[in-house]
C-alpha cells in the first residue's frame, strides 16, 4: 500500500459509516477539554463582537432609519419601510431589520439594542460551523474552523454592523448544518430545513443566498446514503421549500394592495419579484439595471471592487476582507479530494469538502466576474466556506502527518499562508510593520517542520501544532482585532485599521454618501419642534437617515437610496403638503457632507460633479441616479422652488411647506 492510499485509508476509517468514527464527531458526548475549548471559543467571539459596540453609532443610517421606523409602526417594521409614514422601502428585503427592529421594540431603540443582534448573529454562526464541521472530521477541526470565522476581518465587520449580511451568513451557515445533517442519513426533515434556511436567507439579501444551493445539492446527490431516486426526489422538495420560505414574503407584497403599502424601493415596477431579478439580481451580475456599475463600478474604485476578473478576491480591495486563509483552503481542497478520490460514494469527509469548497469556488467565481455593483464587505459570504475547509483538511492533513504527500502539502499550506499574510500586510505598511516579518519567520519554520518530520517527536509535535496555528491565525487575528477596535460607519465600510471605509463619491470616511454624515444640528432642533405626519422631506436617503435618527421625527426619502425611485409623485406629494403633513423640504443633501449634495451620475438640480440627466447612475445602486436623479425628485424640487421661498436653518437650505 503506498503513502497516498494509507492517506485514504486513514480518512476512509474515520468517516465510512460502519467504521471507527473520528473522535467526537458525531456523537453527543464531549470530553471537558472540548466543552471548555468550545467555552473560550464563544465566550471569545463574544467579546471581540460586542466589546465596545456602540462605539460604531448607527453604522449605515440607511438602515438604521428603518429599524427606528420599525420602532415606531408596525407596517414600517414588515415592510421595511424608510420612514414611521411608509412612503418607500429600503432597497433590500426586510428580515434582518425584523431582528433589530423587535430589539428596538423591547429594548428600546439605541445603537445598542440595533447592534447587538448582529453580534449575537455571528456567535451563532461560530458555534453553528463549529457544529457542522466537528460532524465530519471531529472537534479540533470544528474548533478550527470556528476560529478560523471568528478571525476572518470582514465578518468581525459584519457582525458589529446593521447591514443585512449577518443574518445572510448565519442562515447560510444553519442551512450548511442541516445539510450536514442530511447527508448523514439521507432523512426528509434535514434537507427541508436546509432548504427552509437558503428561503429564509433570500429574505435577508435576496439571491445572494442561492449561491450555495449548487453545492447543498451536489453534496447531497454525491453522498446521501439512499438510493438515487430517493435523493432526487428529496433534493425537489428542498426546492420546495426554498419557494415557500422566501416566496411567501414575495406574494404578501406583491398581493398586498400598493395603494396601502410603501413603494418597493430598488425596483422599476413597485413589485418585490422585480427587485430580486432586476436590481437585486442579474443587474448585479450582468451590469446592467439598477445593480448595474459596468467595468466593476464604473471607475469607482474599491468601493466597486475593480475590475472583474480570476484575481479580483486577491486585489487591493477584496483581499483584506477575506482571502487571508484562502489559498490554503484551496490547496486543502484539491488534496482532500484527490486523497478521497476511491472512498465510498457517502464518504463524509469528501461530503464536507464538496459542501465547503463548492461553497467556496461558487460563491468567489460568482464575485470575481460580476459586472455590476459589488462592494468588498460582499467577502463575509465567503468566510464560513474558506473556514469549513481550513478546518476540515488541516485536521484530516494532520492526521495522516506520518506520511510525505500529507505532510508535504500541510507544510505548503503554512507556508502559502505566511507569504500571502505578509503580502496583504506590506499592503499598509505603516500598521505594525514587524508583524509580517513575524509571521513569515512563524511560517517557514512551522512549514520546514512539519516537512521534515520534527512531530516524531510527541513534544516537539505539541510545539509545532502551535506555532503552524500562530502563523496561520495571527496576521488575520490582528487585523481582525484592530477592526473591532475603530469605528464604522457609512453605507460601504472596509475592515481595517482605516475605520471606515469609502463614499459614493470615493472619498475616505463615508462621508456624504447615503447611510453617512452627522445631521445640522439647529435643523434638527427645529425638525423636533414640528407636530406633521413628517418633519421634513429630502431628495435621496443621502441626508433622510442622519435627519431622522437625530431628531426622532419621520422624514421622506424623495427617491429612496439614490433619489432615483418614483416615490412618492408629484402628485402625492403635492397633497399631502396641502393637507398639512410635512413641515420641511430640505434642499441639496439635508446639510450631510460636501455643497452640491451630489453623487456621481446624480442627474438633478442638486447634481454634483459629473452629473448628467439621462437618469442613469453611474454604479451609484439606482436607475435614476444620486439625491435629484429621479423624475419624481426633479420634479419634487423644481415645484418646491417654484412654490415656496427659500429660508436658511443653521446655514442649510430649507422651504417651509405650511
Amino acid at each position: 500500500m503506498n503513502a497516498a492510499t494509507h492517506v485514504v485509508e486513514r480518512i476512509r476509517t474515520a468517516t465510512t459509516p460502519g467504521t471507527r468514527a473520528p473522535e467526537g464527531a458525531t456523537g453527543s458526548g464531549r470530553s471537558r477539554w472540548e466543552w471548555a475549548a468550545l467555552a473560550v471559543l464563544l465566550v471569545g467571539t463574544a467579546v471581540l463582537y460586542l466589546w465596545g459596540l456602540g462605539s460604531t453609532g448607527y453604522g449605515n443610517s440607511f438602515y438604521a432609519a428603518a429599524v427606528q421606523s420599525g420602532t415606531q409602526s408596525w407596517k414600517a417594521l414588515l415592510f421595511g419601510s424608510l420612514d414611521a409614514g411608509n412612503v418607500i422601502t429600503v432597497d433590500k428585503p426586510p428580515a434582518s431589520l425584523w431582528l433589530m427592529g423587535l430589539s428596538g421594540r423591547i429594548f428600546g431603540f439605541s445603537t445598542w439594542s440595533m447592534l447587538a443582534p448582529q453580534a449575537l448573529l455571528g456567535v451563532g454562526s461560530v458555534a453553528l460551523l463549529y457544529a457542522a464541521v466537528r460532524r465530519c472530521s471531529g472537534p479540533v477541526a470544528g474548533l478550527v474552523a470556528g476560529t478560523a470565522l471568528a478571525l476572518t476581518p470582514v465578518a468581525v465587520l459584519m457582525f458589529r454592523f446593521n447591514n443585512p449580511d449577518a443574518l445572510l451568513v448565519f442562515l447560510l451557515v444553519l442551512g450548511a448544518y442541516f445539510m450536514v445533517r442530511a447527508v448523514e442519513k439521507g432523512q426528509w426533515r434535514w434537507i427541508l430545513l436546509a432548504g427552509s434556511a437558503i428561503g429564509f436567507g433570500f429574505l435577508a439579501k435576496m439571491l445572494q443566498a442561492f449561491l450555495v444551493l449548487p453545492a447543498f445539492a451536489l453534496m447531497y446527490l454525491v453522498a446521501a446514503p439512499v438510493s438515487l431516486p430517493k435523493r432526487l426526489l428529496r433534493l425537489l422538495g428542498a426546492g420546495v421549500s426554498v419557494i415557500v420560505s422566501a416566496g411567501w414574503f414575495v406574494a404578501l407584497v406583491d398581493l398586498w394592495p400598493s395603494a396601502s403599502r410603501p413603494y418597493i424601493g430598488g425596483s422599476e415596477n413597485n413589485t418585490e419579484l422585480e427587485l430580486a431579478l432586476g436590481y437585486n439580481g442579474l443587474g448585479r451580475i450582468l451590469g446592467r439595471g439598477g445593480g448595474g456599475a459596468p467595468g466593476g463600478g464604473g471607475g469607482m474604485g474599491s468601493a466597486f471592487g475593480g475590475e472583474p476578473g480570476i484575481l479580483r478576491m486577491f486585489n487591493t480591495s477584496f483581499g483584506a476582507e477575506a482571502s487571508w486563509l484562502l489559498p490554503a483552503a484551496l490547496i486543502g481542497l484539491v488534496a482532500g479530494l484527490w486523497f478521497t478520490r476511491r472512498a465510498p460514494r457517502t464518504d463524509r469527509t469528501r461530503a464536507s469538502l464538496i459542501l465547503w469548497g463548492g461553497w467556496t469556488l461558487g460563491t468567489a467565481l460568482v464575485f470575481s466576474f460580476m459586472s455590476g455593483t459589488i462592494h468588498p464587505y460582499y467577502t463575509v459570504a465567503l468566510a464560513p466556506g474558506i473556514a469549513g475547509l481550513i478546518g476540515i483538511s488541516v485536521r484530516e492533513l494532520w492526521r495522516g502527518r506520518d506520511h510525505p504527500p500529507a505532510r508535504i502539502t500541510l507544510s505548503a499550506m503554512v507556508a502559502v499562508t505566511a507569504v500571502w499574510s505578509f503580502v496583504l500586510l506590506e499592503r499598509t505598511p505603516d500598521w505594525l510593520p514587524a508583524l509580517r516579518w513575524i509571521v513569515l519567520a512563524l511560517g517557514v519554520l512551522a512549514a520546514t517542520a512539519i516537512a521534515v518530520g520534527v512531530h516524531r517527536f510527541r513534544r516537539a509535535a505539541v510545539v509545532v501544532a502551535v506555532v503552524t496555528a500562530l502563523a496561520g491565525l495571527s496576521a488575520t487575528g490582528a487585523y481582525a482585532q484592530t477592526t473591532a477596535s475603530v469605528p464604522h460607519t457609512g453605507s460601504l465600510p472596509e475592515s481595517g485599521p482605516s475605520g471606515d471605509g469609502i463614499d459614493m463619491m470615493g472619498r475616505q470616511g463615508g462621508q456624504g454618501g447615503p447611510g453617512t454624515g452627522t445631521a445640522n444640528a439647529t435643523l434638527v432642533a427645529a425638525l423636533q419642534n414640528t407636530d406633521t405626519d413628517w418633519a421634513a422631506a429630502a431628495v435621496g436617503a443621502q441626508g433622510q437617515g442622519s435627519l431622522q435618527l437625530a431628531s426622532g421625527r419621520p422624514v421622506i426619502a424623495i427617491g429612496g437610496f439614490t433619489g432615483s425611485d418614483p416615490a412618492p409623485t408629484l402628485e402625492q406629494f403635492k397633497q399631502w403638503v396641502s393637507e398639512g403633513r410635512i413641515a420641511y423640504f430640505v434642499s441639496g443633501n439635508g446639510g450631510m457632507g460636501g455643497p452640491g449634495g451630489g453623487v456621481p451620475g446624480d442627474g438633478g438640480p442638486n447634481a454634483g460633479p459629473g452629473g448628467r440627466n439621462d437618469g442613469q447612475a453611474d454604479g451609484c445602486g439606482g436607475p435614476g441616479g444620486g439625491p435629484g436623479g429621479g423624475r419624481s425628485g426633479s420634479e419634487i424640487s423644481s415645484w418646491v422652488e417654484a412654490n415656496f421661498e427659500e429660508t436658511t436653518i443653521g446655514g442649510v437650505t430649507v422651504y417651509d411647506l405650511r
